[in-house]
């Protein structure tokens, strides 16, 4: 996958890309949290799947990413994506950012997030999004539908887009880019 970079020109307001609109910042928690950068990906450079922006605390050093400090993933999906299909991809992923055995430890919470996914249509959203002390929580249009605890699930879960070996290393590099 190879990804279109649309950088964020400015924080002072929201940034919109192929109609998805990126709130200049969200809630976690009662903590105001800054979107951080956001991009477009593609498929084989010609399939626009999703725009996905990243909310991160002030401040917050791309080496801090996955630390344990709250965090957003929103992807506004531009394809239909069958359920069970987000398990069959994450999986790879996962398996290139986290040891073996910490895989196996993510075991039962990866299964119930994979779980808790459903088919999608264009202009659905998925958010991740990660508040310390409670866990990562999945929503489909705003709709909560899962909560997973840990923060070493949120860690592993998360390395799927800012990790080492990335699904995409041009998208990691938009979303960690400050705008």
């Amino acid at each position: 996958l190879v990804a279109a970079l649309i950088s964020l020109p400015s924080r002072a307001h929201a940034l919109t890309i192929e109609n998805a609109t990126c709130a200049k910042s969200i809630t976690i928690g009662e903590k105001s949290v800054p979107l951080h950068g956001a991009a477009l990906l593609r498929w084989q450079k010609l399939v626009k799947v999703y725009v996905a922006a990243l909310y991160l605390p002030e401040q917050t050093k791309p080496s801090e990413a996955l630390s344990d400090i709250p965090k957003r993933l929103e992807i506004s999906y531009l394809v239909s994506i069958k359920g069970a299909d987000f398990g069959t991809a994450a999986e790879p992923i996962l398996a290139r950012n986290v040891s073996g055995a910490e895989l196996a430890g993510l075991r039962s919470r990866i299964d119930r997030l994979n779980a808790a996914y459903r088919n999608i249509k264009p202009g659905d959203r998925y958010a991740l999004t990660y508040q310390p002390g409670k866990g990562t929580e999945l929503t489909l249009n705003e709709e909560p539908l899962i909560t997973i605890e840990g923060a070493d699930f949120a860690a592993a879960y998360f390395s799927i887009w800012l990790g080492s070996k990335p699904l995409n290393k041009s998208l990691k590099k938009a979303l960690l880019q400050k705008g």
